[in-house]
């Protein structure tokens, strides 16, 4: 139960710091640049702090995309990966409605919840959620690697690319990579965020089962000590 409410501490975090975060700063793509980049890296930096905070207890999923890539991967149980989904899930809602309480008494509006961004397609929004999860999936399983790992840079290494990724995916998704992060948010804001709620479930995922099947053909084990 410690690993799972671990989990559910750490989801929470991370929506509460890197939506509330966006909704704060006013981030836009395209007319608050700052905005973004503040945004890009308050959610690596939620990843980072939680990855040295939990670590050692969960592993600092908290990301159902990556529970997945790691259940496939075969390092840990299906049980495990299904209880861990549903208290990131579950930590998510509790870090949407602290946030989504902080905007009323000020005024602001949204949960800094993920839709398709001005002339993005439901394709190239799809498609996107997709490359990128798979490539942040790929650099968790690659640095959690118990021997070849990054060790103890580990949370450092992930937390950077996150925010590499959001530099990038911002402009077409608002950047999700991982389902709870999106549907709590979207919950909570409504609207085209939730009627478009399937792309940022289904693409995460699909990206995550990708990062697996590429990972496992990097995973040597006995040939890598030769």
């Amino acid at each position: 139960m410690k690993k799972y409410l671990a989990e559910m501490i750490g989801t929470m975090v991370l929506v509460l710091m890197g939506c509330g975060t966006a909704v704060s700063l006013g981030c836009d793509p395209v007319n608050n640049i700052p905005a973004v980049v503040g945004t890009a890296l308050a959610f690596g930096l939620a990843v980072i702090g939680m990855a040295y905070a939990i670590g050692k207890i969960s592993g600092c999923h908290i990301n159902p995309a990556i529970t997945l890539g790691v259940a496939l991967s075969g390092r840990m149980s299906w049980k495990d990966a299904i209880m861990y989904m549903i208290f990131q899930v579950i930590g998510a809602f509790i870090g949407s409605a602290i946030l989504f309480w902080m905007t009323k008494e000020v005024g602001l509006e949204g949960t800094g919840a993920n839709d398709l961004q001005s002339g993005v397609s439901v394709l190239g929004g799809l498609l996107a959620e997709i490359f990128f999860t798979c490539v942040f999936v790929f650099v968790v399983l690659a640095a959690t690697h118990e021997k070849n790992g990054a060790g103890n840079a580990a949370g450092l290494a992930i937390g950077l690319t996150l925010v590499l990724v959001h530099l990038v995916c911002i402009r077409y998704t608002g950047t999700s990579v991982n389902p709870a992060r999106s549907i709590a948010p979207a919950v909570f804001q409504g609207g085209t965020a939730l009627s478009n709620l399937w792309i940022f479930i289904v693409g995460p995922f699909v990206g995550g089962a990708l990062a697996a099947g590429i990972y496992k053909i990097f995973d040597c084990k006995k040939e890598c000590n030769k």
